[in-house]
């Protein structure tokens, strides 16, 4: 599959297997790949499969669920 094809369905495998809404899935896939979690992907044919897609949307569903919450917005006094 292309490299597009590949983060489609990585992106599509974590919004069916970890309920997250499209949104959320396409955010954590675009920060992923801000942080060139899939340079060897888009270099290594070979690593644009099923299987791989399968072990990327979880390794990326798990490193958000183990990151700290973003801390809450400062609120305005009244």
């Amino acid at each position: 599959m292309t490299y597009e094809e590949y983060l489609d369905e990585v992106t599509t495998l974590i919004f069916e297997k970890y309920g997250l809404t499209e949104k959320q899935a396409i955010t954590m896939v675009m920060r992923a790949q801000d942080k060139e979690f899939f340079v060897r992907h888009d270099d290594n044919e070979k690593l644009r499969n099923v299987d791989q897609a399968h072990a990327d949307a979880k390794a990326l569903f798990e490193a958000q669920a183990s990151a700290p919450a973003a801390p809450a917005a400062p609120r305005k006094p009244r």
